[in-house]
């Protein structure tokens, strides 16, 4: 059951992240276009929101399960999902870094014949760095009080998405003109949503202990 809101919530928050982050005029102009889903234009941001509703909805109809302990549990392997999901936009040529003189440079054929940062690499290196260290922390203490590995998972993956988006090249073209792109600038309500989680878990495990 929980696979079902998961992948309902992954879909549709994705899909409407970019058509009303990146591309609202468009999409709002010709509504249709949004059901097209096989043209392109999915918001990892977008995917995030639709996950969180999904799961909190999932939890009020499951009330023997806290949001939290579920967000924990799920925090782990989505860790790995976005690793992964970074190593398919290299192989599709999608998502590329700015061009880069340095050696590990990567030449994207089917776009151009420009050596460029292999952005999605960093991403999915960082992302795989935080499962490692998840699910090592988890098996040394399963039982931590929840909130932990979502509030890790929030600050680490926004946090690393705010920097290395300084790496690639902007999605539309509106955003040349902006000091921050729109990826980072959608980040950064994560990172203070994980900072805060992770205040209130320090709190709690505190409290437990004494």
């Amino acid at each position: 059951n929980l696979l079902i809101y998961l992948v309902a919530g992954t879909a549709i928050g994705a899909r409407l992240g970019h058509c009303l982050f990146y591309e609202p005029g468009y999409y709002l102009s010709n509504p249709i276009e949004i059901f097209k889903i096989w043209k392109g234009g999915l918001a990892s941001h977008g995917g995030t929101v639709g996950v969180m509703i999904a799961i909190w909805l999932y939890a009020r109809r499951h009330p023997e399960f806290s949001i939290l302990w579920i967000f924990d549990r799920l925090s782990i392997p989505v860790a790995l999902v976005a690793s992964f999901i970074r190593i398919g936009n290299l192989m599709n040529s999608e998502i590329l870094g700015r061009p880069a003189n340095v050696p590990w440079a990567f030449v994207f054929k089917r776009v151009d014949e420009i050596p460029r940062h292999p952005a999605q690499l960093y991403e999915s290196l960082t992302y795989f760095a935080l499962f490692v260290l998840s699910y090592a922390l988890y098996l040394r203490n399963p039982k931590r009080v929840p909130g932990f590995f979502f509030g890790l998972l929030m600050v680490w993956i926004f946090g690393w998405r705010i920097i290395l988006e300084f790496f690639k090249e902007n999605q539309e073209a509106f955003e040349a003109s902006m000091p921050l792109n729109m990826g980072q600038l959608l980040s950064i309500p994560f990172v203070v949503l994980g900072i805060y989680v992770l205040v209130r878990w320090f709190k709690s495990a505190k409290a437990t202990a004494n």
